[in-house]
């Protein structure tokens, strides 16, 4: 059996086209090199396991290397293999966090008065240099000013903004970027195939996903699911990293949508079964709302969301179905929820608990969102009520208009529909059906979209014709709540009572594309 235990020093980058998604800054590096313009300090700024310390041991190693390669090192001559074994002395890595005070750069200071014993340059790489004390970074500060032409001072950082100015302005500053899934994804199957390791596509995204753009992440995650001696497919990888699968999140926003109690608890009581951490878990639910939220909000997520396309198409859906207030509302407890939970140790899960029964119904909240949710679904049951005939509109006119019965006792209205059809006897597209559309999101924003890509046909007998998908036909033509606020938007449209409106909800024939989505596509264009 292959060891994976070395996988990550054994896949470490040895040369500057090795480091993977940092290619405008190691190009820089390269053309330094290749034509003599090395610096006194260079500063490496970054998150981590995006190759800050990888690219000072190879810098190390291409200004001391004998026979240099456009830039890069050769990795063959004895200064490279020195360094590569980490026992050349001219090499010095120094941990910032655990040699942080002013007697540590004083000894460096007395290292740096003799010249390199064995190579060209002496190297000092200080990883996490913004620990250091402020006594050391005046010692060091110095030291920067007049270096001796051998020396070459590599600091790294993952929190450039606690270092101070005058330690910055002395270095030449380079900026690692966090690597796209794609990059992390095609370093991952280039390592699984030559270590024969049974890797998905979907195992190596969940990998790169959780890894957070750091490569270093990415390959020792990869090393820890190796350890099963197993296919390595995205249920192991959440298995192994104790993080829940998309899916189940969903599912559970979901439940919450419906004020689906006991599918909340159930998803509350999975995740406790499986050992998993619930603040964890919480961390995620907030994770999904903010990329509902950037999906609601803009026309162009998928160029930025970290997402399959499975997972964009379900976080379309689930956006169609909040309202923004309703969303604020839940972003707010997940985030005052978020702080109880770092605090509670043996009450977590109540925790968890209590605050998605607030989330399913906003009576049971407090403060400003909880406020606002209530008043706009105040507003959405008044307009239901007000399209489906409950209640009636205010009106100007004091005395009171005839009681109406049944469509097919109104020979008036029908004939004034047909005769917008005494120059033909085909359909014609309702002009009026943005309006109504418009309408009936206010009412139900559930049902806005499939009707916004709807086409609505006026038909010789007076009565509209709704084509819309397959899939919809069903849900809103099938539920008497849905047709009575599409029927009421119409009469709300014409000026007539809900009894003179006839629809027909039937499937939109192949190829078919309504107006108002072709309208809607060049507005948002």
């Amino acid at each position: 059996m292959a060891d994976y235990r070395a996988l990550y020093r054994k896949w470490r980058p040895v040369d500057f086209d090795d480091v993977s998604g940092q290619n405008a800054t190691t190009d820089i590096l390269k053309y330094e090199v290749a034509n003599g313009k090395i610096s006194h300090a260079y500063l490496f700024c970054g998150s981590r396991g995006t190759g800050k310390t990888s690219c000072a041991k190879i810098l190390a190693k291409a200004v001391n290397c004998l026979s240099p390669r456009n830039g890069n090192p050769c990795n063959e001559c004895s200064a490279c293999k020195s360094i590569d074994a980490g026992i050349a002395t001219d090499v010095i890595e120094m941990d910032a966090a655990s040699n942080n005070g002013v007697g540590n750069v004083r000894d460096m200071k007395d290292e740096i008065a003799f010249t390199p014993a064995e190579l060209k340059y002496r190297v000092y790489i200080i990883d996490e240099v913004h620990m250091m004390s402020g006594s050391a970074f005046n010692a060091l500060l110095k030291t920067l000013e007049e270096p001796p032409s051998y020396v070459i001072f590599i600091l790294a950082t993952t929190e450039f903004n606690k270092l101070p100015t005058t330690i910055v302005s002395r270095c030449q500053r380079f900026d690692f970027r966090r690597m796209t899934t794609d990059v992390i994804v095609a370093r991952l199957a280039k390592i699984a195939s030559a270590e024969g390791i049974e890797l998905t596509d979907e195992g190596a995204e969940v990998i790169a996903r959780a890894a957070e753009g750091g490569m270093r992440d990415a390959i020792s995650l990869l090393d820890l699911c190796a350890g099963s001696r197993r296919r390595i497919d995205a249920e192991l990888v959440f298995a192994t990293v104790g993080r829940g699968n998309r899916a189940s999140i969903y599912s559970l926003i979901e439940s919450l949508l419906r004020s689906d109690y006991s599918a909340v608890y159930k998803a509350v009581g999975n995740v406790v079964m499986l050992g998993s951490d619930v603040t964890v878990f919480w961390q995620e639910l907030l994770d999904a709302y903010r990329d509902i939220m950037v999906v609601k909000n803009t026309s162009d997520s998928k160029t930025y969301l970290d997402l399959t396309d499975a997972e964009y198409d379900k976080l379309t859906e689930l956006a169609s179905s909040f309202t923004m207030a309703k969303l604020l509302y839940h972003t707010s407890v997940l985030e005052s929820t978020l702080g109880d939970l770092q605090r509670a140790r043996e009450s977590k899960r109540s925790v968890a608990e209590i605050a998605l029964t607030r989330m399913c119904d906003p009576r049971l909240g407090k403060g400003e969102e909880s406020l606002l949710l209530r008043l706009e679904e105040l507003e959405r049951t008044v307009s239901r009520l007000k399209l489906s005939g409950g209640i009636s509109a205010p009106t100007s006119v004091s005395a009171p208009e005839p009681v109406k019965t049944e469509a097919k006792e109104q020979p008036s209205s029908t004939s004034s529909a047909q005769a917008t059809f005494m120059s033909g006897d085909a359909p014609k597209q309702y002009s009026k059906w943005g309006r109504v559309v418009a309408a009936v999101e206010v009412a139900k924003a559930a049902i806005y979209s499939p009707l916004a890509k709807a086409v609505a046909l006026l038909m010789p007998d007076g009565s509209y014709q709704i084509k819309v998908d397959q899939f919809f036909v069903s849900i809103i033509g099938g539920n008497p709540e849905n047709v009575a606020i599409v029927k009421g938007a119409i009469a709300e449209c014409e000026g007539k009572s809900v009894a003179e409106i006839a629809i027909n909800i039937v499937p939109k024939e192949a190829g078919e594309v309504s107006t108002l989505a072709d309208e809607l596509e060049k507005a948002l264009k």
